[in-house]
Formats: structure tokens, C-alpha cells, sequence
């Protein structure tokens, strides 16, 4: 029983470094990100989904149908993958937002928004233990950040265990590939929710979020003349 989770393809968002969250924003794949798509149909070569299953969002249901080609199966769309809710910041530059998560920390709501990152991520790992109840094998195109933190745990619980969530992680390209079997899916979901009720309750015993030098030290790479990370840490 395995699942293949994927970022979606590209969009003109993605290449300005600018975020979307709001699912009624029309943002369909820029052109290289179609032919991402049609050229990179390998990705999932021997595979053959029983089920596609795609957040609210225009670009994942459109990567996941230029995957499928000639398949012709439905897209089952499943809201509680949906990218986090940027509020005010919406459509704006993500070094903006990434200033004020730091200084706010990532259980506040950003402004005008309905929740905050972790309890984004929360809501995205739910939607993903969901899919497990769906036909083998499955594939989920979700956003940068579900993808991104799978990868960071799955790294982490190897190299670091006990390493603290971090509030930016490591960028996946669009279109990378996670092929996880069920039974470490369920373990790496419930070890995730386990870090954010932890982390929750430090918080609220702290009396607020405090900001830690490592995010701090992030933040101060994203305008180096070198490194473009308002696209590594950008999930649009």
C-alpha cells in the first residue's frame, strides 16, 4: 500500500517568489510548468494510480491531470491539502510574510487570515492521513510545504532525532516525488503531530513564541546577492 505525494508543477507566482493561498485565486501553471508536466510524466513511470487525489487549488489539479495523460480519471480534490492561509499577505512578495513569521512566531494567524502555519500543517497531515483510507496505490499533488516538511522528518528522524521544528524548511523543486508505504506514513504523521502538541505547549507555557537564532539566521539569508531563497522557502 504506498502513496506518491508530489508538488505541483510551476506557476508565474512561483518564479516572482510571491505566495497564493487563497484557492479562489485563479493561478494555473506558467508554461514551463506544463511542459514540466508532459515531459516529466516518468516521475510516476510503472505506476498506474488508482486514485488522484489534489488540494483546492488550480495547480494541483491541473499537474495531477497532465500527469495522468491519457487516463482520463477523475481528481478527487481534497481541501484540507490546501496551502496555508498568508491573509494580508497574500499575493505578496514571501520574504514579506517570512519577516513577520519570524518576529510573530508560527502559531499566530497572520493578519486576515483564518489560521496560523502550524495549524495549517496540522490540517494538511489530517487531509493526508485521509488519503490512506483510499485505494493503493494513490497519488496526492499537494504544496510545497506538506512535501518539504516530509522530507525534513524523514531526514531529521535519521540524522538529528529530537531536532526542533524549524518555521522555514528546506525547499522541494516542483514536481518532486515522495513515495512513502503506508505503514511509515501513519508512524511519520503521528510523530509529526506529536512535535506540534509538544511545541504547542511549550509555547503556551512560555507565555508566547520566542524567536530562535536559527530562523533568525535564515531570514538573513533570503536578500544574499546569491541565494535566491525567497523561492526556496516560496510554495506557490
Amino acid at each position: 500500500m504506498t502513496t506518491y505525494l508530489l508538488r505541483h508543477s510551476s506557476t508565474h507566482y512561483s518564479a516572482a517568489h510571491r505566495v497564493n493561498g487563497d484557492p479562489t485565486v485563479d493561478l494555473s501553471l506558467d508554461p514551463a510548468g506544463r511542459v514540466a508536466c508532459r515531459t516529466g510524466s516518468s516521475v510516476l513511470a510503472g505506476v498506474q494510480p488508482k486514485i488522484w487525489l489534489a488540494s483546492g487549488f488550480a495547480r494541483t489539479g491541473e499537474t495531477a491531470r497532465l500527469l495522468m495523460g491519457d487516463a482520463d480519471q477523475p481528481v478527487r480534490v481534497e481541501p484540507a491539502l490546501n496551502e496555508v492561509d498568508y491573509g494580508h499577505f497574500e499575493g505578496g512578495l514571501f520574504t514579506e510574510y517570512a519577516r513577520w513569521l519570524v518576529a510573530a512566531g508560527p502559531w499566530e494567524n497572520p493578519p486576515g487570515a483564518a489560521e496560523s502555519q502550524r495549524e495549517a500543517i496540522r490540517r494538511m497531515l489530517a487531509g493526508l492521513r485521509s488519503a490512506l483510507q483510499l485505494p493503493s496505490p494513490r497519488t496526492v499533488v499537494a504544496h510545497g510545504l506538506l512535501a518539504s516538511l516530509l522530507r525534513w522528518h524523514r531526514r531529521t528522524s535519521r540524522d538529528a532525532p529530537g531536532r526542533a521544528m524549524p518555521i522555514f524548511f528546506d525547499e522541494v523543486p516542483c514536481l518532486y516525488l515522495v513515495r512513502i508505504e503506508d505503514g511509515e506514513l501513519e508512524n511519520l504523521i503521528k510523530a509529526l503531530l506529536e512535535i506540534l502538541d509538544a511545541e504547542e505547549q511549550e509555547t503556551a507555557a512560555a507565555g508566547g513564541w520566542s524567536s530562535r537564532p536559527e530562523d533568525q539566521c535564515t531570514l538573513a539569508t533570503f536578500d544574499g546577492p546569491s541565494v535566491q531563497l525567497e523561492e526556496t522557502n516560496s510554495h506557490a
